[in-house]
């Protein structure tokens, strides 16, 4: 039977019959009650993120511009956030005085999810 792989990424559920059926129920973290800090240091990040982007040559605001949502989605996965937090982080400590805010912000943040 060739052709026929599939592939899953995320949840995937069947459901035959039944009656109450409620939906998935997730026990862990997935995001959902970030830490009011953690958001806090994510907005102000965001914020200074932006402001930086507009002086920043073509290339390095297009990493920005694939690193945002990731920051700012309340459920993206750990290594996606370091990832992009990495990302933010080197580019505003390549564009000298005027990123220091912005990559000072990003390293809090990965202090911050490394210590949970």
């Amino acid at each position: 039977m060739s052709g026929s792989n599939n592939y899953y990424y995320g949840d995937n559920v069947t459901m035959h019959g039944g009656s109450g059926n409620t939906g998935i129920v997730k026990n862990g973290a997935t995001g959902d009650a970030m830490d009011p800090t953690l958001r806090l240091a994510i907005a102000e990040l965001l914020q200074g993120v932006r402001e930086l982007r507009e002086q920043l040559p073509q290339p390095s605001a297009q990493l920005i511009d694939e690193s945002l949502p990731v920051l700012s989605a309340d459920a993206a996965p750990p290594e996606e956030r370091h990832r992009a937090l990495m990302a933010v982080a080197a580019i505003a400590a390549a564009v000298g005085a005027v990123g220091q805010p912005v990559a000072e912000a990003a390293n809090r943040i990965l202090q911050m999810l490394s210590g949970q």
